[in-house]
């Protein structure tokens, strides 16, 4: 898969970006071809980073060139394939079915960056909420998403250039069998 210089380029042995590599963790599944809904592979790909959501009561924005927004008590993240907004913010007032809080009582969203992964088109059941997000603990497993420590999340954001990308590089995982 092509990078350039301008990329956020992440493997299973961590990330490169703008000459300097940063620690990262990976969904519990590896690296690999994604298989659906729920399967915590971090998918091979080259995606955009679009929006960026953070927690104001807890830290200022991020600097960068992204769409930043505060988190609201009541934003969300399908990741119901039967949902008509699946894998799309949505609003958590009304009951649903499964979702992504934004709000999250942990520090695990307290910046939280969404993708174009499984956007155009969206295809329910392929896989939902691949995020750049705060870790839990370094290294510690995702359910597919990249997360990083908080500095160096600022760090890339404000480093972010219009023409970037997020490319997951390399399977370290074996394809499943047909």
């Amino acid at each position: 898969m092509r990078a350039s210089a301008r990329d956020l380029v992440v493997t299973a042995q961590g990330a490169r970006f703008m000459g300097r590599t940063i620690p990262c963790a990976l969904g519990r599944g590896g690296i690999g071809p994604k298989q659906g809904e729920g399967d915590r592979i971090t998918p091979v790909g080259r995606w955009r980073l679009l929006t960026v959501f953070y927690r104001a009561a807890r830290l200022p924005p991020p600097e960068g060139r992204l769409p930043t927004f505060p988190t609201g008590l009541f934003d969300g993240w399908s990741d119901d394939p039967k949902d008509l907004f699946y894998n799309k913010r949505i609003r958590t007032m009304r009951p649903r079915s499964s979702h992504e809080n934004l709000r999250r009582p942990d520090p695990l969203y307290d910046i939280v960056v969404t993708t174009d992964f499984n956007a155009r088109p969206v295809i329910p059941g392929a896989g939902s909420a691949i995020f750049l997000h705060v870790w839990r603990a370094p290294r510690a497993p995702t359910a597919g998403c990249i997360a990083f420590r908080v500095a160096d999340l600022r760090w890339i954001l404000a480093r972010w250039q219009a023409r970037s990308y997020l490319v997951i590089a390399g399977q370290d995982r074996p394809a499943p069998r047909k």
